[in-house]
């Protein structure tokens, strides 16, 4: 019997994934959590062999709570509605054994579960295949400089954050935006949110 975990913040989405899994003969629900930190507790406590767990969760996020649980002998498998280059780049850093998207077939998800027990691991064909050319084009510090700009910093504020100049703040900025190909800092902050590049 394979004894699973089910971490998803949705009530309805949990009780139906739930009882998608109970009706396989060799899979049995042994525990569920709404957040992330309840399914570490739920996983040490239960030792279950795998985790499904979605991402976005109050409290701590279903990746943060994969990175804890890496090593622990719990399969975890990411379900979710977000195909993001960065979220899943991250899972797969996390140690991962499956990321799956909420929109694929029911069926998807036992034969998943089985593999995924078998020691393989399983991953949306559509974000592999996206897995080329997704990465990050940012350096650290042009990060560093997009991330106080999400956070409302101005540009002498960040120039006294990293104890650099305002025009090299202004240079970063517009190396910025050429490398996302976008116009403005309201534009760059949207498009590495949209990628799932923000840790």
């Amino acid at each position: 019997m394979i004894r699973i975990v089910i971490a998803e913040d949705q009530r309805m989405v949990r009780g139906a994934l739930a009882s998608l899994v109970n009706l396989e003969k060799d899979m049995q629900v042994v525990g569920q959590a709404s957040n992330g930190e309840d399914a570490v507790k739920l996983v040490q406590q239960l030792k279950p062999d795998i985790c499904i767990m979605d991402i976005e969760m109050p409290g701590k996020s279903g990746l943060e709570a994969a990175e804890e649980l890496k090593g622990s002998g719990c399969k975890v498998m990411i379900l979710t509605t977000f195909a993001r280059f960065g979220y899943f780049e991250r899972a797969i850093k996390a140690g991962a054994y499956g990321y799956l998207l909420k929109d694929s077939p029911s069926e998807e998800l036992a034969s998943s579960i089985r593999s995924i027990m078998a020691g393989r691991r399983i991953y949306a064909t559509e974000l592999v295949d996206d897995a080329s050319g997704q990465e990050n084009p940012l350096t650290p510090r042009e990060k560093d400089v997009l991330g106080l700009i999400a956070d409302g910093k101005n540009t002498k504020e960040i120039s006294s954050q990293l104890d650099i100049t305002q025009g090299t703040v202004r240079n970063y900025i517009s190396v910025i935006l050429d490398k996302l190909q976008v116009t403005n800092r309201v534009e760059a902050i949207t498009r590495f949110k949209e990628k799932g590049w923000f840790k």
